[in-house]
C-alpha cells in the first residue's frame, strides 16, 4: 500500500507530496530507493561491500593531505584557467573515462550520474531549467583527473569537502585520519574558528581542494549567468558535514542560509538518483545543449 502525505510548503515555497512505501517519493515524482546498486544503504561507509576498502583508503589519503597550504596552492594554480579550452558538453564526454573511488554507491562512468541527476530534477522541477543544467554540470570538475587537467590523484579531486583553516569537525567521514594532517596539531588552524570569524560567509572560507571548488572557479570566471543558488550548489554539493549534519553552520551568512535551501533540494537527486538505469544520451542531448548555450559561452577556459 502506498500512502500520499500532504506536506507544508518547503523552503522555496512549493507544496510537496511524499509517497511512503518500500521506496519513497520526494517532490511528487522522484522515487528514493532504500538501497544502492550494491545492496547497501546510501553513504554507508562501514557496510561490508566490494568498495569499502577502496573508499576508506581514499579518505585516508584525502584527510592526511588536504591541509591549508596545499589547498591554497592548488586554488592559486588552477584559478589561472590556462590548461584547456573546450565546451561544457565536450567536458561531459571526458568523464566517461572515470569512476569515483570515493563513492560507495556507484561504480558507473560519471556521465551516467550527471544525466541521472539532471533528468530526475527535470521531471520534478520542469520550470527551473537552471537547476537541470546545474545537475548536469555539478561534477564536471572531476576532469581534474584527466591528463589535460593535471591528472590529479583522486584524493585531490573527489570525496566529501570540508573547510581547511579551522578544526576538522567529527562529522567528517573517517575523521580519524585527520590526526595525520599537519593542520590537526597546528594551533593556528585547529580551533573551532581557526583563521575565520563567526558568520564570515562561506565565500570567505577555504574549502578542501577538489571538483566542487574547481568547477565553481570555471563557471564564475567564464561569466556564467546561472543564479547564485546554482553556483552555491556546484561549490558545496559535496559539503556533507554542513548540509547533512549542520556542522560549520556558524561560518554561514544570510545568503548562504538561503542558498542552502536549494542545496538540500538538489542533494536528494544527487545522492539517490545513482543507479544502473541508463539514460538515452542522444535523446536528451539537444535539450541540455540549449541550456548550455543559454547560461555559458560556447567555449570555456579550464
Amino acid at each position: 500500500m502506498t500512502i500520499v502525505i500532504e506536506q507544508p510548503l518547503n523552503e522555496v515555497g512549493r507544496e510537496e507530496k511524499s509517497l511512503v512505501s518500500g521506496d519513497f517519493v520526494l517532490d511528487g515524482g522522484f522515487v528514493v530507493p532504500q538501497i544502492n546498486s550494491f545492496g547497501q544503504t546510501f553513504r554507508d561507509y562501514e557496510a561490508e561491500s566490494e568498495r569499502k576498502e577502496t573508499v576508506e583508503e581514499f579518505y585516508k589519503n584525502n584527510h592526511i593531505n588536504q591541509c591549508y597550504e596545499f589547498v591554497k596552492k592548488m586554488s592559486e594554480d588552477y584559478e589561472k584557467l590556462n590548461r584547456v579550452e573546450m565546451s561544457i558538453w565536450e567536458c561531459c564526454e571526458l568523464l566517461n573515462e572515470f569512476v569515483d573511488e570515493s563513492d560507495p554507491d556507484l561504480d558507473e562512468p560519471q556521465i551516467e550520474h550527471l544525466l541521472q541527476t539532471a533528468e530526475a530534477i527535470r521531471k520534478d522541477y520542469p520550470d527551473e531549467d537552471w537547476l537541470h543544467l546545474t545537475g548536469l554540470i555539478h561534477d564536471l570538475g572531476k576532469v581534474l583527473m584527466h591528463k589535460k587537467f593535471g591528472e590529479l590523484p583522486q584524493w585531490a579531486v573527489v570525496g566529501d569537502s570540508f573547510p581547511v583553516g579551522c578544526a576538522f569537525d567529527e562529522s567528517n567521514v573517517h575523521h580519524k585520519y585527520f590526526k595525520q594532517n599537519p593542520d590537526f596539531s597546528n594551533p593556528k588552524y585547529n580551533t573551532k574558528l581557526g583563521v575565520y570569524s563567526e558568520g564570515c560567509g562561506l565565500d570567505n572560507v577555504l574549502m578542501s581542494w577538489g571538483h566542487d571548488a574547481y568547477m565553481y572557479l570555471v563557471a564564475k570566471k567564464n561569466k556564467t549567468t546561472l543564479p547564485s543558488a546554482g553556483l552555491f550548489i556546484i561549490r558545496y554539493h559535496s559539503f556533507y558535514p554542513l548540509h547533512k549534519h549542520g556542522a560549520y553552520s556558524y561560518l554561514m551568512n544570510e545568503e548562504d542560509k538561503e542558498n542552502l535551501k536549494w542545496l538540500h533540494i538538489f542533494n536528494k537527486y544527487d545522492l539517490y538518483s545513482k543507479s544502473k538505469v541508463r539514460i538515452d544520451v542522444e535523446k536528451v542531448k539537444p535539450y541540455y545543449l540549449s541550456l548550455i548555450e543559454k547560461y555559458f559561452p560556447a567555449k570555456l577556459r579550464w
